[in-house]
This record gives C-alpha cells, structure tokens and sequence, in this order.
C-alpha cells in the first residue's frame, strides 16, 4: 500500500513571517498520527524560518527549485546539499511554471533529479501536457517522452526514492482540473511505464500525485482513484483551513 502524500507549493508567496505563522497553524491542525505525509514548500527566502518552526513535527520541508551542481560559480542558484543542511526533505523538479518560464527541459530536469538524489533528498518529479497537446491527442506521447529522458540513466535503487506529479498544465492555476477519470488514465499510463523501465515492483511503489487547482471539493474524488496516491496543491496551500482539509481526504 502506497502512502499517501500531500504537498502544498506556497510558489512566489509569503514572507518570513506570514511562512512561519502558517507553518504554525498548520502544525496545530494536523494531527501527528495521520497515515498521510506531508509536506510544504514556501519561497526560498522562508525555508530557513519555516524549518524552524517545523523541526521534529511530521510535515517536512520541500523546496520548489534546485541547480544541479554542488557548489561554484552559479550566481542566483541554491544547490541540493544546501536545501539540505536548511532542513529540506523533498524537493520539487521541473515544474510546469519553471519549464515554461525559465527554460527547463527533460534533460535539465534529468540533471536536477540525480543531484537531489545524490544529496539523499527525495525528488518531486513534474510532468504534465498543454491545453493544445491534450487537445491535439498528444497526452500521452508528450508525458511518455517527459518520463523516459527524466528518469534516463536511473538505477532500480535510485527510482524507489521518486515521486512523480502529474499536472496537466491548463489546470494549473486556472481553476480547471481534470476529472477524476483522465487524472486516473494518465496515473495508470506513468505507473504502466515506469513497470516497463524500471520493474512492476518499483512501479507499485511509486508514489504518483496529481496536481492543478486541487481544492477541498475535488480531492475527495481524485484520491478515490486507484493509480492517484496524494496531491501537489497550489493556491488552496496557502489557506491552512483549506489544506489541512485537503489533508483529511475522504475515499
């Protein structure tokens, strides 16, 4: 049985302090023996005061980037080993907002994976389609091909510590989301294709999440689903009502 796991992205939102007050709410929320992870990512300035005030409580520390050197001369960029000594547990890779806005590929994507990975992080891998890829029937073939050259060179052993979030791009943001049904086919397709690469072993192990305007009225109905084993929420993260509820999904 897969454990679920809820992540929130606070993205380019909160100060220290507003990222600390919410971290404090949300650790008197959420009970300690929920049989669900889960974790918070806040922008890069907070992760610092939100470890803080997270320490020794069971919601983790994610980050929302990484670069995929250790150290050097890389001007603005925060390298795996350093999210860690922070505090950081998980961090989240190639999300559609980074590949649409700053440049990020399948094999950047690829480079971040092995150094949090190398870093004994566990990496949060974004996959996801258009609005014009879905409508043009490329689902598949575009999450197919973000898969293969994003997990490229991975050992059996390295590929048990990802987890993968579909998020189908149109939804993100926007209010859309897939239903629970086409969230469930893309869900089983990644878990079918890492069986084929990997092994059906590593494949039933493999946590998949689904992500885009995941809200406390729809993720009752997406984790219903078999192939769908937690969520990577955005705008509704940053409400500790709303989060914490969407923690506390029913099936």
């Amino acid at each position: 049985m897969r454990r679920p796991l809820i992540a929130g992205n606070w993205k380019m939102n909160n100060n220290c302090a507003e990222s600390a007050a919410l971290a404090s709410q949300l650790m008197a929320m959420l009970p300690a023996d929920k049989e669900v992870d889960v974790a918070v990512a806040p922008p890069f300035t907070a992760l610092a005061a939100v470890a803080a005030v997270l320490k020794d409580s069971p919601i983790a520390v994610a980050a929302q980037n990484v670069f995929w050197e250790e150290s050097g001369a890389f001007t603005g960029e925060i390298s795996a080993p350093l999210l860690k000594e922070i505090g950081c547990r998980y961090v989240i890779i190639g999300h559609s907002e980074r590949r649409q806005y700053f440049g990020e590929t399948d094999e950047t994507v690829n480079k971040r994976l092995r150094a949090v990975l190398r870093a004994s992080l566990i990496p949060i891998v974004c996959i996801g389609e258009t609005l014009a890829e879905r409508e043009a029937e490329k689902t598949l073939t575009v999450i197919g091909q973000q898969l293969r050259e994003g997990l490229k060179g991975l050992s059996p052993e390295e590929m048990e510590q990802v987890v993968i979030a579909y998020e189908p791009v149109w939804a993100i943001g926007t209010g859309r989301t897939a239903t629970p049904g086409q969230a469930q086919d893309v869900h089983r397709f990644v878990r079918d294709l890492i069986a084929r690469i990997f092994s059906e072993r590593i494949a039933e192990k493999t946590r998949i999440l689904y992500g885009g305007s995941v809200k406390p009225d729809n993720v009752d109905q997406l984790m219903a689903r078999d192939d769908i084993d937690g969520a990577l929420v955005g705008g509704a993260s940053l409400k500790a009502d709303e989060f914490v509820r969407i923690v506390h999904f029913k099936t």
